[in-house]
């Protein structure tokens, strides 16, 4: 999005009169992405939705009060990510969380999650990681994001992510190339 548009929407965001159809819009622009990056973290179709249904929520009670100091989509992200580890945290609470990384068993029978045998490898390898190398690498690797978003985001410095990063890296290429 360019970025007079992106303050175009925001100005129509904050507007309570054009507030609707702006938001409307901005679903229309970020919906999947968001999905996405929140799936990664949750693993589950179900609990992604949830998540997703928490922060677009989120987003529009709180839009009046975005600062506009970082862009309109790392904002949402670090919304969409709090969420998802508040989702997380209360499993964990619950002991529904399988901390050693057995969600790939219900990735594998999710009917939502078509990846060949390539891709389950990958997440196995990924939910390996450290939590920090996980957030980072699917940040950056699957959703693109600089690491200066990532940054803003998880309010880690860049130097510390692009450690995290580079180590994941090498971690998923020597356990791809191991296997």
């Amino acid at each position: 999005m360019v970025e007079t548009e992106e303050v175009q929407l925001v100005r129509d965001l904050k507007n309570i009169q054009s507030r609707d159809k702006a938001f409307s819009k901005l679903l229309d622009l970020y919906q999947e992405r968001l999905y996405w990056h929140i799936r990664k973290i949750v693993h589950t179709h179900e609990n992604a939705n949830d998540v997703l249904q928490n922060t677009c929520i989120r987003i529009y009670r709180g839009i009046e009060s975005f600062k506009e100091d970082s862009k309109l989509h790392t904002w949402m992200y670090r919304i969409a990510y709090n969420e998802s580890i508040r989702l997380l945290e209360k499993e964990k609470k619950l002991n529904l969380s399988d901390a050693d990384g057995g969600h790939i068993e219900s990735i594998k029978q999710d009917p939502y999650f078509d990846g060949d045998a390539l891709q389950i490898k990958l997440n196995k390898i990924i939910s390996s990681l450290t939590e920090k190398q996980q957030r980072v690498f699917q940040m950056k690797y699957f959703d693109d994001l600089s690491f200066k978003e990532i940054s803003e985001i998880l309010d880690v410095s860049e130097n510390t992510l692009k450690s995290a990063y580079y180590s994941a890296v090498k971690i998923v290429e020597e356990k791809i190339v191991a296997e």
